[in-house]
């Protein structure tokens, strides 16, 4: 397994629960670490409790063109070169399609396709200047899977996953990796909008999502872990 100590990594979405766990882990191995997010003071707080310099993390709205270019442009100021970007940040919409509206329908879109896509945009040209690197998103079980409700959610992870595999192939002569892990139902914040009877207690705890992540981090130069699937153990809908 590869080492993360020194690895120049950046983690957007990382004020959700699976993110602020992640960053935990990620500088407890010795990265390099840039957080990005979209909410200031819960990213200040979390840059604050690991000890990062102000340098390193900005508050960015990752589907606005322009604050991604201010992203990028921070991070390079810190970071010579990227080794891992992990895109944890993203929306869960769940609805029936006749109770979803068009404005919830393009939030999905924009904060889990979208953005996504303007990240790479980004900073996929400093990984190919390399022809090295990971790449990680989280399209979620329901990237790979939809379920009732889920019209929104669904539509913009499998775009997201289509998305990236067709970028795979763009540098698929390069040591350029990405690693897609979907997660079936974890316990954060994510739910506590969502109108769904579920058993909490039965998901996946966020610090283990975390630690998949983490893990991943770490495969071998030598391969690639393109797919991860994780999820709870038992049914966790009532």
């Amino acid at each position: 397994m590869e080492s993360i100590k020194g690895k120049n990594i950046l983690l957007a979405g990382a004020t959700g629960g699976i993110g602020k766990e992640t960053a935990k882990l990620l500088m407890a191995g010795g990265a390099q670490l840039f957080l990005t997010g979209k909410t200031e003071g819960k990213l200040a707080d979390l840059a604050g409790s690991l000890n990062l310099d102000d340098s390193r993390w900005m508050a960015a709205d990752l589907t606005n063109s322009s604050d991604v270019k201010q992203l990028h442009l921070k991070f390079c100021a810190v970071s010579p070169f990227i080794d891992v970007l992990i895109n944890a940040s993203g929306v869960g919409i769940i609805k029936s399609a006749e109770q979803l509206s068009e404005v919830e329908f393009m939030q999905a879109i924009q904060l889990n396709l979208v953005a996504p896509f303007l990240l790479l945009q980004k900073f996929l040209p400093d990984f190919k200047a390399r022809k090295k690197g990971l790449i990680i998103h989280i399209p979620g079980i329901l990237g790979k899977v939809p379920m009732a409700g889920a019209a929104a959610y669904s539509a913009s992870k499998y775009g997201l996953v289509g998305m990236l595999q067709s970028i795979r192939e763009e540098v698929k002569r390069t040591d350029i990796r990405f690693t897609n892990i979907f997660l079936g139902g974890v316990d954060t914040a994510f739910w506590d909008p969502i109108d769904l009877r579920v058993q909490r207690e039965k998901m996946v705890r966020a610090d283990e999502a975390a630690k998949a992540i983490w893990f991943l981090c770490q495969q071998p130069e030598s391969g690639v872990v393109s797919e991860m699937v994780l999820q709870p153990f038992n049914h966790q809908a009532i």
